[in-house]
């Protein structure tokens, strides 16, 4: 039997940690590879988390509700593979250090890593780890304690590949963060003829009691800070925010510390749009089983948009622009819960309108459903919002960041207008909507901000009626 450590899949390019919401199995049940383990909540998606590795789960490192750096154990899985190579040697090299500790089980160190032993790997205080892998976790607790890049390079890690995990730091705190880069080399020769010979090093940990207290320290470390309760009356209700609101809100907030909101507003005839669409949907329900929605002609017209002002396709990096080449529109989704997510239609410019169509009913569809991968919502370099859905006309949309605009279109509303005739004006009843244009006034001044929303009116007004789909 091999013990495997089962790690924080990484999910997503800038995803660095997630939220253990489910553990959909328990301590002792048996795991087929490729099934779902638990439920895992990043910043961008809710999502489960497979098994690698087939066989029974022996051990949860990491409880309902705990944040876990990417890579990170988060749990022990017992296999009949042969081979587990992680494990295999460290089981071997376990009992070296001492010869009185024959008779303990080598299984379990190589993945318990126990708080009370921290000196048991001199192999691994010997020779610093440079260009080791170190989570943005573990790098906040070193810069909090003083801990410094030579320090961390000395000090053992459990985690996969030798990845020094939140344990093993939070262990050498409560240790007392003993200078690693001096300790490490007097260390190793005693360890070679008798393990007892660096004592002095463990001295602080060599008393039962206080072994036992620098062993909760860490516990009461990872204790969130307590939140003040705000004071009600009896005529009110305190509802708390759930995971995604708390994260919708802070987004929100960033957004608008980040970037100067500025928002032009531009209102379309889009009279030829809805009379296109009042001819199709009906066929194309019975054809694909799908509703046609405005929301991808809107997408077209955005896309185009785009590829004639490229600068609003951008983000910003300190003092630089970075301009994208793949025109990747986002699209906000109202949740049943009442939260709103934005998944991404990538390389939207080269899908016509059938294949815009199919790609916002299958986002929506999956995002409702809580279905969506990470890759859906990753690289959107713009978003398109439809406030109209919900009845209104306009709206103050704000950015997405790291993009620098948003448009929010509005619903269609039947409007009395002059139509320009041969025979002179006309007055006739036409389909309106105003297109709300949001933009980061540090990139995007008003005339191109101004000059983009008003093509993607052009656009929508321009439509073909005899287009196809």
């Amino acid at each position: 039997m091999a013990r495997v450590e089962m790690t924080m899949p990484k999910m997503g390019e800038s995803i660095m940690e997630g939220t253990v919401l489910k553990w959909l199995k328990q301590v002792g049940d048996t795991i087929d590879q490729d099934e779902s383990v638990l439920e895992v909540a990043t910043d961008k998606v809710d999502t489960e988390v497979p098994a690698l590795h087939a066989g029974v789960l022996q051990e949860i490192l990491v409880q309902e509700g705990q944040v876990v750096a990417v890579g990170a154990p988060i749990a022990i899985i017992e296999t009949d593979a042969a081979a587990a190579t992680s494990a295999a040697p460290a089981a071997v090299e376990a009992p070296a250090p001492s010869s009185n500790g024959a008779d303990k089980a080598p299984a379990e160190v190589p993945y318990l890593s126990e708080p009370h032993d921290p000196q048991a790997r001199p192999a691994a205080t010997v020779q610093p780890q440079a260009g080791r892998f170190y989570s943005p976790l573990v790098l906040s607790i070193a810069r909090e304690e003083g801990i410094s890049m030579a320090d961390l390079e000395y000090l053992p890690g459990t985690g996969s590949e030798g990845r020094v995990t939140k344990k093993d730091i939070l262990d050498y705190v409560a240790a007392g963060k003993q200078p690693l880069t001096t300790a490490a080399a007097p260390a190793a020769a005693p360890a070679a003829t008798q393990a007892p010979a660096p004592v002095a090093v463990a001295a602080p940990q060599t008393p039962a009691a206080p072994a036992s207290a620098p062993a909760q320290q860490p516990a009461a470390n990872n204790q969130p800070p307590t939140k003040a309760v705000p004071s009600i009356s009896g005529n009110q209700e305190l509802l708390e925010m759930d995971r995604m609101r708390k994260m919708i809100a802070q987004r929100m907030v960033d957004s608008k510390r980040i970037s100067p909101h500025v928002t032009s507003f531009v209102e379309a005839d889009v009279t030829d749009i809805v009379n296109w669409r009042n001819k199709h949907k009906d066929a194309y329900k019975k054809r694909e089983g799908e509703n046609l929605t405005f929301t991808p002609i809107f997408i077209q017209a955005i896309a185009r948009a785009i590829q004639d002002f490229p600068m609003i396709n951008v983000s910003i990096e300190g003092d630089y622009i970075i301009k994208k080449r793949d025109i990747n529109v986002g699209v906000a989704v109202a949740l049943p819960s009442g939260n709103l997510i934005v998944p991404v239609i990538h390389n939207a410019d080269q899908l016509n309108l059938n294949g815009l169509s199919k790609k916002v009913n299958d986002l929506a569809n999956r995002a409702r459903a809580n279905k969506l991968k990470p890759e859906d919502l990753e690289g959107g370099t713009y978003t398109v919002s439809n406030v109209g859905s919900f009845g209104n006309v306009m709206g103050t949309p704000i950015i997405m960041q790291p993009q620098v605009a948003i448009m929010a279109v509005g619903a269609i509303k039947k409007k009395p207008a002059v139509i320009e005739t041969p025979q002179g004006d006309l007055i006739g009843v036409r389909h309106f909507m105003f297109l709300s244009h949001s933009y980061d006034h540090r990139v995007v001044d008003g005339s191109l901000g101004g000059m983009f929303v008003r093509r993607v009116a052009d656009y929508l007004e321009q439509f073909d009626p005899n287009t196809s789909i």
